[in-house]
């Protein structure tokens, strides 16, 4: 693995600030990364392609309520 000079510096410095070496650091910061992740619904592409036709939808009001749309069509596409 690469890292810049500063991503380095930041990670040898947390290292030693938490007592530990900078590879068992990085071991806790990806074992927390992908469990953080697992909790993560993935959202099918088909249900994105839903969300491109709501402009020709027939409504009026898109601009306005789009949160509410994008929230429905999420939902339809997780029910599938």
């Amino acid at each position: 693995m690469y890292l810049d000079g500063e991503q380095h510096r930041a990670l040898r410095t947390e290292a030693a600030r938490e007592g530990i070496s900078m590879a068992e650091l990085l071991r806790r910061l990806v074992r927390r990364y992908l469990e953080e992740r697992k909790g993560v619904p993935k959202v099918p592409r088909a249900t994105y392609m839903k969300l491109v036709n709501l402009g020709a939808s027939g409504k009026t009001d898109v601009s306005e309520h789009h949160d509410t749309y994008f929230a429905k069509a999420i939902r339809r596409g997780r029910s599938r």
